[in-house]
Parts: structure tokens; C-alpha cells; sequence
């Protein structure tokens, strides 16, 4: 991308199109846009930070109910099976992280076994307490998913992003005409707002979805704790 905008801007000088002259209107046009950018990534950057949560988060609920399964005074086969569905949870969940797509029906049927085995320990005389506890893990579990899928599918205000990138290519074609002196420090100026602008676009981009595991971005939170819990778990 940067190559071919150097090979545009070497022809405009070579030919003399550069006429344009590096004025006050056009350095306000370039913190309006820088502006704009900043107001988007501000907004970005509150639902990022909130998804870094979300993977430690989702693995202490489900580790939680996990262990708590395994010290019920009920331990019968119930147990066993509500265990199997723990994992099978995790299993769904990690998979659609792989896969990129947050498949909600999914992650509910998973979430609606371990539902009716705490129904079955409920009818066994399972305490109250202990049911709160089973169903209050479930419930964060539940409330987390949501999240993910909000935040996965819902880009932060279309518009602005529209009207981002819209100005950023005015704020380029611009700075093509504009004849600087010196010419190589102009270049260099020209190089570093060019890449910046193009930089924070393609970074508020990539950080808009931060769970796309395995596409080489360079913003996406770290799954690390799910896919490691999921191999503890299937040892356990």
C-alpha cells in the first residue's frame, strides 16, 4: 500500500503537480482528522480492554463449577454427567473462538444440559446453597457469552467509520499535491502522518473484533487460559 503511494506521490513531483503549498487550512484538516481517529479509538479501546477480561473470566466460572461438581455430597452418576457437559461447554466455546464465528445456539444447549443436571441435583435434596452457587457460576457464564457476542458482531458506529476513513483519503490525496521545502524532510513528514493515519484505521479495524483467534492480527486478546483449561480439564 505504502509503495504504491510513494510511486503516486514520485510521479506528481517528477511532472510538477505538486502545487499545492503547505498552508494553516491544511494542517487543521490533518487534526481533524487525527481528532476524529481518536474519538473512534477511544470508544474501541474501552470495549478491548473489557474482552481482555473475558477469557480469564469464562475459564474461572467454568473451572469454578467444575471443582465444585466434584465436592457435591451427591455423588452419583449425575455428577459425572454434569461434569461431562462442563467440558463439553468448554469445548463449544473454545471452538467457536477457533472457528471466528460465535455460535450462540451453541453455547445455550451446552449451558441448558448443565442446567437440568443442577435441576436433577436440586430434586436429590442437593442444599440450596449449593444450587445457588452451581446456578450464580452458570449465570456469569451465560451473562460473559452475551458479551462476546455483542462485542464480536457490533461494529462501533458505522458512520464514524465511514466518515474515518473517508477523511483519511482526502487528508492522503491532499498531501500527494503538496509541494514541500525542503523536499526530503517534507518527504519524511509526509511519510510519518501518511503511516500514522493508515496505522490507527487498519489498528481501530482489527481491534473492533479482539477474538479473532488464528487470522494474523495483531490486536486479539490472549485465549491462552480456555484452551489450557480445556486440556486440564480433559486430564482431570
Amino acid at each position: 500500500m505504502f509503495s504504491y503511494y510513494w510511486s503516486i506521490k514520485w510521479l506528481i513531483d517528477v511532472y510538477n503537480l505538486n502545487t499545492a503549498t503547505a498552508s494553516p487550512l491544511i494542517t487543521a484538516l490533518v487534526g481533524g482528522v487525527i481528532f476524529t481517529i481518536a474519538i473512534i479509538f477511544t470508544g474501541t479501546l474501552t470495549d478491548y480492554k473489557e474482552s481482555e477480561k473475558i477469557p480469564g473470566e469464562l475459564a474461572s466460572s467454568i473451572k469454578a463449577i467444575y471443582n465444585d461438581s466434584k465436592v457435591l455430597p451427591i455423588n452419583d452418576e449425575t455428577t459425572s454427567v454434569m461434569r461431562t457437559h462442563i467440558r463439553e461447554l468448554l469445548h463449544a466455546i473454545n471452538s467457536n473462538f477457533r472457528k471466528n464465528n460465535w455460535d450462540l445456539n451453541e453455547i445455550n444447549s451446552a449451558m441448558e444440559a448443565i442446567n437440568n443436571d443442577i435441576v436433577q441435583l436440586s430434586a436429590k435434596g442437593l442444599a440450596p446453597p449449593l444450587i445457588v452457587k452451581l446456578r450464580a457460576e452458570l449465570i456469569n457464564i451465560d451473562k460473559i457469552s452475551n458479551r462476546v457476542k455483542t462485542i464480536a458482531e457490533t461494529s462501533f458506529i458505522p458512520a464514524a467509520y465511514g466518515i474515518a476513513e473517508l477523511a483519511v483519503v482526502a487528508v492522503l490525496l491532499v498531501l500527494l499535491f503538496v509541494k514541500t521545502e525542503p523536499y526530503y524532510e517534507g518527504l519524511a513528514l509526509l511519510g510519518a502522518t501518511s503511516s500514522l493515519l493508515i496505522g490507527l484505521i487498519m489498528l481501530i479495524k482489527d481491534m473492533d473484533n479482539p477474538f479473532e483467534v488464528g487470522k494474523k492480527t495483531y490486536a486479539d486478546v490472549d485465549m491462552s487460559l480456555l484452551f489450557n483449561l480445556e486440556d486440564y480439564l480433559k486430564n482431570g
